[in-house]
C-alpha cells in the first residue's frame, strides 16, 4: 500500500498545475514520502506545533512542490472570526486525513497585516480579515485548493483536523531539497 501517498501527491500537482505537464527541465528523481514518515512527524509534533514541512522538491522549471502535515485542535481555530492567513506566492492543496471543521476562504480583505518572511513551511505571508468569504464544513477525504493570495482560516474545529498540505511554489521561495530531520 506504500504507493498511495506519493501517487496522490503527484496526481494532485499535475491536475492543479497544468504548466508542469509542458516540456521543462526534469528533476533527476521522484520524491517519496511514506505513510510511516508522515505518522512519525505527526506523532512528534502534536502539542508542539500545528505545521511541519515534510519535504520540498525541486520539480523542474524553477518550481518547487512541498508537502507538509498539519494538526489543529479546537484551540487552533478563530472562534468564528473571519481572520486568517494569506500566502503571497504559495498555493496550497489540503488533503483531509481526519477530523472536520469549518473553513473560510477568500472574500474582500481588510485590516491587512505586514508581509512576513513566513518560514520554511509557507513562505512570505500576512494576516487579514475577510468579508464575504466562502464558508463550508470540510471533513476527512475532502480536498481544498487554496490559491496563492487567498485568505483562509479554520473558524471552528470541534475536535481536530489533520491534513496534508501540498504546497505549489512556482517562485521557489521555499528551500528546494529540504527534508524534515525526523525523516532524513
Amino acid at each position: 500500500m506504500r504507493p498511495k501517498l506519493p501517487v496522490l501527491i503527484a496526481t494532485l500537482v499535475f491536475l492543479f498545475h497544468p504548466g508542469l505537464t509542458q516540456a521543462q527541465q526534469s528533476p533527476d528523481a521522484a520524491t517519496d514520502i511514506y505513510a510511516e514518515q508522515v505518522q512519525s512527524v505527526l506523532k512528534n509534533m502534536i502539542g508542539v506545533t500545528i505545521d511541519r514541512q515534510l519535504k520540498i522538491a525541486d520539480f523542474g522549471g524553477n518550481e518547487n512542490v512541498a508537502v507538509g502535515i498539519l494538526h489543529r485542535t479546537d484551540q487552533h481555530d478563530t472562534d468564528g472570526a473571519h481572520r486568517g492567513l494569506i500566502h503571497a506566492y504559495v498555493t496550497e492543496v489540503y488533503v483531509m486525513l481526519s477530523g472536520w471543521g469549518t473553513l473560510v476562504t477568500g472574500g474582500e480583505l481588510f485590516n491587512e497585516g505586514e508581509l512576513s518572511e513566513g518560514g520554511i513551511a509557507i513562505g512570505p505571508s500576512f494576516t487579514a480579515e475577510s468579508r464575504g468569504g466562502f464558508v463550508r464544513e470540510i471533513e476527512e477525504g475532502d480536498i481544498v485548493i487554496i490559491p496563492a493570495g487567498m485568505m483562509h482560516a479554520w473558524t471552528s474545529i470541534p475536535d481536530h483536523v489533520t491534513y496534508l498540505s501540498i504546497r505549489i511554489d512556482p517562485d521557489q521561495v521555499l528551500p528546494a531539497g529540504y527534508v524534515n530531520p525526523e525523516i532524513n
